[in-house]
């Protein structure tokens, strides 16, 4: 099924709907002819990976919907921002139970729209060493790729890092901030879509 991006509602494809115009252009004997001549403009039009982003983007929100998980639209680029309150609890790195049937929803997704590459990305807040932060991001970035490698999501799809406290989302000197800043960002970057 196909959902719009932004009503979250179910959408007649682009083919359909191009099939329809067809037919309703056409005098009654080459109204198969324009149900095929529309069907095809409808399907060009939606071409590409721009069209299978917002598609995959579409799915996401339907999928993820009231989970606490943001999904971030830039270009072709779609990025998931999973706060650390929900995924683990402080300074760890296993995914809370809570929270897999999120990772669920995620993994049907990227299933089914197999033509994305997946960064994961941690991060934590600037609270503890360094050294600690960087691993902890590391670790709780590789607890997701574990997960969704667990989902039949293929390893070689998935790059996964930690940037410790070094790319801050909100200031660190508050605890509301501190919270922000605790995340795992899974960014969905297009593979070659014709």
């Amino acid at each position: 099924m196909t959902y719009d991006p932004y009503t979250g509602e179910e959408e007649v494809s682009k083919s359909t709907s191009g099939a329809v115009i067809g037919i309703a252009t056409s005098s009654k004997k080459d109204r198969a002819k324009g149900a095929l001549i529309g069907a095809a403009a409808g399907g060009a039009i939606g071409g590409g990976a721009g069209y299978y982003m917002d598609k995959q983007e579409a799915a996401l929100r339907h999928q993820l919907k009231d989970s606490g998980i943001s999904v971030v639209r830039e270009g072709n680029e779609i990025t998931l921002v999973m706060p650390g309150n929900i995924t683990f609890e402080t300074a760890k790195a296993e995914i809370q139970p809570d929270f897999e049937p999120v990772i669920n929803s995620i993994a049907i997704v990227l299933e089914e729209f197999d033509k994305t590459a997946i960064q994961i990305m941690g991060h934590t807040d600037s609270t503890g060493s360094s050294g600690f932060n960087q691993t902890l991001s590391e670790q709780r970035a590789g607890s997701v790729k574990l997960a969704l490698q667990a989902r039949n999501i293929a390893s070689g799809r998935i790059h996964a890092a930690g940037l410790g406290s070094r790319s801050p989302i909100a200031t660190n000197d508050t605890a509301e901030g501190k919270q922000a800043n605790r995340r795992v960002e899974l960014k969905l970057l297009p593979l070659n879509v014709e």
